[in-house]
């Protein structure tokens, strides 16, 4: 089998409500679709969601990589020789991230689609399916409140809340949260890089009461330090986002005990043979793994449940980024009941019209 053609999309998807974080607000994204078209009529599918301010790329760089040294690399070839593929895309000078998680996941699903099985077994198989928390923006405390009892009413048991911008007004939310809506939910907390060290150590002294499962990335990547100084202040895990963008990261932080948690997005570091890497550090370093997303398209999002459904110490997902995409033509590769995400079951990916 060879790769014949690479065709691509791209995607301009607007959201049906937009969200603020501590950094910025969202309102729509762009996604690159890959398409390795082989001599044998299989199709391999990727996705890449560049995002200027996590990966440092541009929709139409990517578009230019594709009609350039992504083809040259791929095109021709033998597509069941990723690892050697991967490694060439990486010493290619400006290719960034979520391109080459776009390649990495189109090779993978070729692969999977070759063995007639669900990309998840092709990986490890390790469970069937994992449940997802569902996000709030900041938002004001009412329009958080009524959109977490929508989420709850819909079956999610898992929220997000955004923060990051003021302590008070989100303690505030945690706790109201709590109180109105009970106990039968979860709650885990994102600042968004938007504390300081001493900020976060008093949001989750004050915030006891609301039961936060989780804090992400509460500090600023640019103070590695003072997420070390959070996690190691707190008695609730400390998780790291934007500061783990790959292996090196990963180790170092592992190895200097700043965190508790990682949460690793495919398209941040570069595709699921990375992420396998910086997993089985955070495995040595006995750290457990929550799966995260960016604003991708349910193609993308795929990618990372299959990771996530394929490894004993992921325990958590976080791949919601698809949700609120208007015109997203690949909602046919899993469903989400209850909040509890279940892939196709078709080879690969799954169905792809």
């Amino acid at each position: 089998m060879r790769i014949q053609s690479l065709e691509y999309d791209l995607l301009e998807l607007k959201l049906a409500v937009p969200y603020q974080i501590a950094y910025e607000t969202i309102s729509s994204c762009e996604n690159v679709i890959l398409r390795l078209v082989t001599d044998s009529g299989l199709v391999g599918y990727g996705c890449a969601a560049p995002d200027w301010e996590v990966t440092g790329e541009k929709a139409r760089d990517i578009l230019q990589q594709i009609e350039g040294p992504i083809t040259e690399l791929l095109k021709g070839k033998d597509p069941f020789q990723q690892g050697k593929y991967m490694q060439a895309i990486r010493n290619i000078e400006g290719i960034g991230t979520s391109a080459r998680a776009m390649v990495d996941m189109a090779l993978y699903d070729l692969l999977a689609r070759k063995a007639g099985l669900p990309l998840y077994k092709v990986l490890g198989g390790y469970r069937p399916q994992i449940p997802t928390s569902i996000t709030i923006g900041i938002l004001p405390l009412q329009e958080t409140l009524e959109l977490a009892r929508k989420f709850i009413g819909q079956g999610f048991t898992i929220l997000k809340l955004k923060g990051g911008i003021s302590p008070e007004e989100d303690l505030e939310k945690v706790h109201k949260l709590r109180e109105t809506l009970g106990n039968d939910f979860a709650i885990r907390f994102d600042a968004n890089q938007g504390y300081t060290a001493n900020e976060a150590i008093e949001f989750v002294k004050k915030s006891k009461g609301a039961r936060i499962d989780i804090l992400e990335q509460p500090t600023p990547v640019k103070h590695p330090e003072a997420m070390k100084e959070v996690s190691l202040n707190t008695f609730i895990p400390v998780m790291a986002d934007e500061s783990i963008k790959s292996l090196d990261d990963a180790y170092h932080f592992t190895r200097k005990g700043m965190m508790d948690m990682v949460n690793i997005k495919l398209q941040k570091v570069g595709g699921i043979l990375e992420a396998s890497h910086i997993n089985s550090v955070a495995k040595a370093g006995g750290l457990e793994v929550m799966i995260g997303c960016m604003d991708e398209s349910a193609l993308g999002i795929s990618a990372g449940l299959h990771f996530a459904l394929s490894r004993p110490n992921i325990h958590f997902a976080d791949l919601d980024g698809h949700l609120d995409l208007l015109g997203d033509p690949f909602t046919a590769l899993f469903t989400i009941e209850n909040g509890i995400m279940i892939p196709s079951g078709h080879p690969g990916l799954g169905p792809v019209s």
